[in-house]
């Protein structure tokens, strides 16, 4: 059964030092009210798995010290510019960077989702990436003599996490077209979702929502937390708050500023509202 918690303060305790989390990419529902309440604790060692890409969620754990590892195809402010505190644990040699590419996140990803250890792919062959990634392994194809491919090991995170539009009290979370939540969902052991609303509705027995909606089966905990994807947009709800994430870029590229930026937003008066 989904755990429908009062608050999220809960969902929090849940993430602990070490786990390897996947984070959906900044237009798919980021969970920042959730973050904000991590770094509070003072979460550390977090492995971040982009699903393919994060940005200004991930940039926010890694400068607040959760993060060890990052293994993703980018970490970008998108217009705001590169991710301020990212590229500083880079060039500091802070934390341990695996580099991917888009489709082999989600080859490992759908390997877990499967059950399978792996997934193949032919694209990455040629390219340098596989000097820098000796867990992807160039095999040959038992199917086709002389025919190389690489093997992707599946990717099982400890858990998921992202924010949604709506959940009901059965733990069904309705996610929309974000289909790259479906599929952090299944592969993951533990699912944490915060939503905008819980409603009353069996979002499993409307044909309009159905296709949409990941059944509770694969969500252990819900919290509801309105606006909880700000500074970032909501897919059918609320835009980015673009003069507040080039607020951060700006004040995140020094750590005086970082810090300035986590006792007003992260510890203070936007914390708390």
């Amino acid at each position: 059964m989904t755990d429908i918690l009062s608050s999220i303060d809960p969902l929090a305790a849940k993430v602990t030092d070490g786990v390897v989390i996947t984070l959906p990419p900044d237009y798919s529902g980021c969970a920042n009210a959730l973050w904000r309440a991590v770094i509070r604790r003072g979460v550390k060692d977090l492995h971040l798995v982009g699903v393919p890409v994060f940005g200004y969620h991930g940039d926010l754990l890694i400068g607040a010290g959760c993060v060890a590892t990052v293994e993703t195809s980018a970490v970008t402010m998108g217009e705001h510019g590169l991710a301020p505190r990212f590229t500083a644990a880079v060039k500091a040699g802070s934390i341990r960077v695996l580099d991917a590419t888009c489709p082999a996140i989600h080859a490992g990803l759908q390997a877990a989702e499967r059950g399978a250890p792996f997934s193949v792919m032919r694209g990455l062959i040629g390219s340098d990436i596989l000097d820098r990634r000796a867990d992807w392994r160039i095999i040959d194809n038992p199917f086709a003599e002389g025919d190389p491919i690489v093997a992707i090991p599946a990717i099982t995170p400890d858990l998921a996490v992202f924010h949604a539009p709506k959940a009901d009290r059965q733990g069904n979370v309705w996610i929309g077209v974000r289909r790259e939540c479906m599929v952090m969902a299944h592969a993951a052991r533990d699912t944490l979702v915060t939503v905008e609303e819980i409603v009353d509705d069996d979002l499993m027995a409307d044909p309009s929502t159905k296709a949409g909606t990941i059944p509770g089966l694969y969500v252990s905990a819900v919290a509801e937390a309105k606006q909880g994807a700000w500074p970032q947009g909501l897919y059918t709800r609320y835009g980015n708050d673009n003069d507040h994430l080039a607020r951060y870029a700006e004040m995140a590229r020094t750590e005086e500023g970082f810090a300035a930026y986590l006792s007003e937003v992260v510890s203070g008066r936007e914390a708390a509202e």
